[in-house]
């Protein structure tokens, strides 16, 4: 007989603790594997029962009681001592049951929690295209829930349809989930206007605007972001700028231990190990098939291996959007999703290395998203196809017309635009659309053009009446 699949392996499992978890005071081998014959029809060899229940007992999906020939499986939540549910839990996301169970064990005790590092075999065991932590039923769903009219066109269209929503949405939403306490129109404000709330903290704004930054990033280059170092050194670092105590940490890998607080779970601290990690996650992350598996993948496996100093969360919430954006699918925004449900989903894979709740989290969250932005894009009408069709070319015109020091000139724009190839009954559509692009040109969307400040102020300065026109 060949070895098990990994699929054969989980569902193993997933019937073994289903088993044990009908049986409150618990089961012996010899039982289980009896109740395992009688209704599964088929045998469990004893090393491979033995195996599979140690495996449990490992991941803390059920408990050995007893020592030797004596021993006996029980359910966890027999041992789970929390709190009746409070008020605040009507705030919450729907829980299946195993998510249920992950947060009665994250709700326990520091005290009664098993201090934890970080175990390798978590990432290496996972397969793409054969290990998948969304069910089949799942991802289809969530491919019916954000299909969007945009599916074929290029890599970022529907992103940049709904851009100032989305801005605004995700930057307030993920700096909210880090205890940020600017509200959603102070956001907007800050976003739009660059008016800072009065009275808040000075890095609350900082948290925001670098949110602004890494979510152009996204959009703007959707074509070429991608699973790879550079992609995610950029992100974190545009992410964490101004914000951590050390600059050199912005956008590399720690070199040093780090404590996550309100957890028993300790990151790796070995820089060469971090670092082969980091780079098999991505290439793990980078073979995945299914965009919303890859986004959930990122959310599991980034904040777990902690690579960076701080700014993990952030940067895998921001990366899980990156196959999204990409496949022209909804993004996903985290309005209205519940901090307590992402903290604890989140330290049930630190502690438990179980997905369950996070998933919970997941899920619901992106359905969510995918209501918002539906409305959202109802509202707006269809894009301007000019926009669409000579993206590019646009892009191209402003930051050549910028770079060699050009006053924005109509027949200067017209014969660039024969000279590139725009169709002759759209040449004046171009031009017009393009002279508005840089009369509007503005620092928040200098990246889309992939201008610095430096270089628009110097342009703009030569030419007093681009300014007037602001």
């Amino acid at each position: 007989m060949g070895r098990p699949s990994r699929n054969q392996i989980t569902e193993e499992l997933d019937a073994l603790q289903s088993l044990i978890e009908r049986h409150s005071t618990g089961l012996s081998r010899h039982q289980i594997s009896e109740l395992w014959t009688q209704r599964l029809e088929r045998h469990l060899p004893e090393r491979t029962l033995s195996r599979r229940l140690e495996t449990l007992v490992d991941q803390n999906r059920i408990r050995s009681v007893g020592a030797g020939p004596a021993v006996v499986y029980q359910p966890v939540a027999a041992r789970v001592s929390v709190a009746p549910s409070s008020a605040a839990d009507s705030d919450y996301v729907p829980l299946s049951s195993r998510g249920e169970e992950v947060r009665l064990l994250v709700r326990r005790p520091i005290s009664q929690r098993t201090p934890v590092g970080y175990d390798s075999k978590f990432l290496e065991s996972y397969i793409p295209g054969q290990t998948w932590y969304l069910l089949d039923d799942q991802r289809q769903r969530l491919h019916e829930r954000g299909r969007t009219p945009d599916e074929t066109k290029a890599a970022g269209t529907y992103a940049r349809e709904i851009y100032n929503r989305l801005l605004i949405d995700l930057a307030w939403a993920s700096s909210h989930l880090e205890g940020n306490t600017y509200s959603r129109l102070d956001t907007q404000n800050l976003l739009e206007f660059g008016q800072r709330a009065e009275g808040k903290d000075a890095a609350e704004a900082q948290m925001i605007l670098n949110h602004k930054a890494a979510i152009a990033m996204l959009v703007d280059q959707a074509e070429y972001v991608g699973f790879n170092r550079f992609t995610l050194f950029n992100l974190h670092g545009a992410l964490s700028d101004n914000l951590l105590g050390d600059p050199s940490g912005e956008g590399r890998l720690r070199t040093q231990p780090v404590d996550i607080g309100g957890t028993v779970y300790t990151p790796i601290a070995i820089p060469q190990r971090i670092e082969e990690m980091f780079d098999r996650l991505l290439a793990t992350a980078a073979a995945i098939p299914d965009p919303f598996e890859q986004a959930f993948f990122v959310m599991v496996q980034l904040p777990y291996l902690q690579p960076f100093i701080d700014v993990n969360k952030r940067t895998s919430r921001l990366a899980a959007n990156l196959p999204l954006i990409k496949a022209n699918l909804c993004p996903l925004s985290f309005v209205d999703v519940p901090k307590a449900a992402y903290v604890e989903g989140t330290i049930g894979v630190y502690e438990l290395r179980r997905i369950d709740l996070l998933r919970d989290v997941f899920i619901w969250a992106y359905e969510r998203s995918c209501q918002r932005y539906r409305v959202v894009r109802e509202a707006m009408g269809d894009p301007d196809p000019i926009r669409l069709r000579y993206r590019d070319g646009l892009i191209d015109v402003v930051r050549e017309t910028v770079l060699s020091g050009r006053a924005p000139s109509t027949e200067a724009l017209r014969s660039w635009a024969r000279a590139h190839g725009v169709r002759e009954d759209d040449v004046a559509t171009f031009v017009d659309r393009a002279l508005g692009s840089l009369l509007d040109l503005h620092d928040g969307v200098l990246i889309r053009y992939r201008l610095t400040p430096l270089e628009f102020e110097t342009w703009k300065a030569r030419f007093a009446a681009v300014d007037a026109l602001r």
